[in-house]
């Protein structure tokens, strides 16, 4: 499942530089999340790093992109080119 930031948001600027697949970026009002670029830190790290650093807790599981690990995980070596851990 990818990750979404809601209009919680207070563009603090702390999830952008955590997000090792570059999948966050400031949209029109508040920072938006790519879904074909999150992999909710799956092949990176054991959790989410933009949800450890949000001081509003605003970065929810996204219900519209239900995926599973195996999906993330797929996703994770499509965009690094590396093979699963």
């Amino acid at each position: 499942m990818a990750l979404m930031i809601t209009d919680e948001c207070i563009n603090c600027d702390v999830c952008e530089p955590e997000c090792p697949n570059e999948a966050i970026s400031q949209g029109e009002e508040i920072y938006q999340i790519d879904p074909d670029k999150c992999t909710e830190c799956v092949g990176h790290f054991d959790k989410p790093q933009c949800r450890d650093v949000c001081p509003v807790d605003c970065i929810p599981n996204d219900p519209d992109r239900v995926e599973s690990q195996d999906t993330l995980m797929t996703r994770y070596i499509r965009l690094t080119g590396k093979s699963a851990a």
